[in-house]
């Protein structure tokens, strides 16, 4: 019996997204939450080395760092599934970024507001390749709290790119960031935005 092309079970669209920003801003926290996979991660213990190299201010009680890449996986309704893979933070890890970055449809940019600059490097670089992101400012406990509005202008945003609140912990919450990714990234497919 011959089956038809409409009869064959209609796959998810594979979906590549980078997690990136800065050292200490939650990518290994929002992939875990989020992934319905075990999560591979490529963690190390900070050590003697990273002394005078790697900033832990702010971030005083962060024990472990990513080496090359977190990755995890999101199925959305019946059409698509998310590979997520979140960047290492620090510089002397970035050389990785390319690889991680070939093939993506966009990047989430976690934003921690106690350390707001360290969203630069990722800001810049997506903006480099012309690869569409938002920004996820994640709500750490005790940091200050600001306004979308407020966090935009620090980063100099442009308007149209989408800045949102988040909880990297929750698994909602890190859900519509990359929910409104998505959007986001089939809105610039149809109606490219000019610089």
């Amino acid at each position: 019996m011959a089956f038809d092309r409409s009869d064959r079970p209609r796959l998810p669209t594979a979906i590549k997204i980078l997690v990136a920003g800065g050292f200490g801003a939650g990518k290994t926290t929002l992939v875990g939450a989020v992934s319905e996979t075990r999560p591979l991660r490529t963690e190390e213990i900070l050590s003697d080395r990273g002394v005078g190299i790697d900033d832990i201010s702010s971030v005083e009680g962060k024990r472990t760092t990513t080496v090359a890449m977190d990755f995890g996986r999101i199925t959305l309704g019946s059409d698509y599934v998310l590979y997520l893979f979140g960047t290492p933070g620090q510089e002397r890890f970035w050389f990785v970024w390319d690889e991680l970055a070939e093939g993506s449809l966009g990047a989430v940019v976690l934003a921690d507001t106690r350390r707001l600059a360290d969203c630069f490097p990722s800001i810049d670089y997506f903006e480099r390749r012309g690869t569409p992101f938002v920004v996820a400012v994640n709500c750490f406990e005790g940091a200050q709290t600001f306004e979308l509005d407020e966090v935009r202008l620090a980063l100099q945003l442009n308007p149209s790119i989408p800045i949102v609140m988040c909880d990297a912990r929750k698994r909602d919450s890190s859900r519509e960031v990359l929910i409104t990714l998505v959007k986001h990234s089939a809105k610039l497919r149809v109606e490219p935005v000019a610089p």
